[in-house]
């Protein structure tokens, strides 16, 4: 009897890991094994790149890391600084030996997204950004580019996560999501330039107003400057059963000039009122593009994308605690 198709939930990701799917050098961590999806840490090289670049087939990684790429090396060990407009590769921690039937997705976590950290896996003989093949096996690695703020990285710091696939991507429904910007309260939050330093490892730890100014929109409209990075919610409280799992995408390039999607999975549970979650917002990191852009409160801005599970979960998203269930209008979890 074949194996079910779907996202694999947790049970399978952490007998992935004992099989052998996923390998790394270090156990995996509390947290680590989310209900489906699985977070990548950072090890220790971080490579300075000229340009961003695919490896393409037939060449792993480390073959086009030559001096026309490379810039410079880092050591993350103790700590170092990703400055905002560079652009770095690092290894990660775990690497993967696939079965030929599974594959895997890439996405930054919600907490990457919120910092306009962006973020792209790549692997050996990839010709795309986020996609590891079926039965891929060998190492990972992660594109690194702080847009607004420059983040202080350590080994062991999780900045991208995986989904594993069996059977290809099977879009159950989508559903339209729209922009929050009634009158009244804070519609939303912009990034300030020449901000402090993010410490990726403290959470809570940062002053929100030394990084964020807050967004009104009185008449239920804001004006999206060229190159600023927003924080802004969905009207729609958003839930995911406990048999899928759900993609964010943008709802169609052609809609405005601007990008409404950084970071994407949900997980199943979230939203789902018997984990906590009654009433959760899409939170949308939003970066405004060539000229000025308009946005209307009930603006279509971005689509979710539900899947089937392969399998059901162990703990939905939220049971073992969670930093964004049940969120309205909320920054990444390293500010108070």
């Amino acid at each position: 009897m074949a194996a079910p198709t779907g996202i694999l939930p947790d049970r399978a990701l952490a007998d992935g890991f004992d099989a052998g799917w996923v390998k790394a050098a270090n156990p995996l961590e509390t947290g680590q094994v989310q209900p489906a999806s699985l977070d990548l840490r950072l090890a220790r090289r971080v490579w300075r790149l000229r340009a961003s670049f695919l490896p393409g087939p037939g060449k792993s990684v480390m073959d086009r890391l030559d001096d026309d790429v490379v810039m410079h090396e880092l050591d993350l060990d103790g700590g170092a600084v990703l400055e905002t407009g560079c652009v770095y590769l690092a290894e990660l921690a775990e690497g993967l030996a696939l079965p030929p039937d599974l594959a895997a997705a890439a996405n930054p976590k919600s907490s990457t997204g919120r910092l306009d950290v962006f973020t792209r896996v790549i692997c050996d003989g990839c010709t795309a950004f986020d996609q590891i093949p079926p039965g891929y096996a060998g190492p990972l690695y992660v594109e690194i580019a702080p847009r607004t703020f420059s983040v202080l990285a350590r080994p062991g710091d999780r900045l991208v996560q995986i989904r594993l696939r069996r059977g290809g991507h099977q879009a159950l429904q989508s559903i339209t999501l729209s922009v929050d910007l009634k009158p009244g309260a804070p519609a939303g939050w912009r990034a300030k330039r020449h901000a402090p330093l993010v410490d990726l490892s403290k959470v809570q730890g940062h002053a929100p107003e030394a990084f964020w100014e807050p967004v009104y929109a009185p008449q239920g409209r804001i004006v999206l400057d060229p190159g600023e990075f927003y924080i802004l919610a969905s009207r729609e409280a958003v839930s995911v059963p406990l048999s899928q799992a759900a993609e964010m995408a943008p709802i169609a390039p052609e809609i405005g000039e601007f990008r409404a999607h950084y970071a994407g999975f949900f997980d199943p549970g979230f939203g789902v009122d018997s984990a906590g979650g009654a009433g959760s917002r899409a939170v949308l990191e939003v970066r405004g593009r060539d000229v000025p852009f308009i946005l209307d409160d009930g603006q279509a801005v971005a689509k979710l994308v539900y899947e089937p599970m392969a399998g059901p979960v162990e703990t939905a998203y939220g049971e073992a605690g969670s930093n964004y269930q049940a969120q309205g209008l909320k920054l990444s979890k390293h500010f108070a």
